[in-house]
């Protein structure tokens, strides 16, 4: 594990604490949604200083060969997660917040199921604080039988996806607010 100060950790992460006095680092946030409608809703900048607010708007899966998807983007700044263990959030979410792993031997450059490594956190509709082992991951339940699992490959996470937990059939609209996040 890396050995580095409170505050070398909280630039690392690019975020806010309550009591470090950071800001949230606007280069290391974006989203993206899929081609077939579901949008972005914003009604300010993504991220205010000392958090990071975004809604969606899920359009219902397509066909069988394309699905509808939104999410809320973390670059991590130090290009991957060597030496973290854990992630704190202090989060709001009017649904089941997921957090996925991006890793590249499950996505576009892998075997492309984007079966990520996975955690899914309940809804918090006051600020909400959370420590996630990263031990605590999974695979999602729809995970291809053909995607070979090689477990979380820390050196091959490059982001963190927060993803409401809307459902293909249905799609949806959701909001969400980090207050907080650290990489431990």
């Amino acid at each position: 594990m890396r050995t580095i100060s409170i505050c070398s950790l909280l630039l690392l992460a690019g975020c806010s604490s309550h009591l470090s006095q950071h800001k949230f680092d606007e280069d290391n946030w974006r989203y993206a949604t899929d081609p077939h409608g579901s949008q972005v809703i914003l009604s300010e900048p993504l991220v205010q200083g000392e958090r990071v607010k975004i809604a969606f708007d899920r359009v219902p899966r397509v066909d069988k060969a394309n699905n509808s998807w939104v999410e809320l983007i973390y670059d991590i700044p130090a290009g991957d997660l060597t030496g973290i263990s854990s992630i704190e959030l202090t989060y709001q979410s009017d649904k089941p917040l997921v957090i996925k792993l991006s890793q590249k031997e499950y996505g576009g450059e892998g075997d492309k199921s984007y079966a990520h490594y996975q955690v899914v956190l309940p809804v918090a509709l006051n600020p909400t604080s959370k420590s996630v082992e990263l031990a605590n991951f999974n695979r999602p339940s729809w995970t291809p039988t053909w995607s070979k699992d090689q477990g979380v490959i820390k050196t091959s996470v490059s982001a963190l996806y927060f993803v409401p937990d809307l459902t293909d059939k249905a799609g949806g609209q959701a909001q969400m607010t980090i207050h907080k996040l650290v990489l431990h």
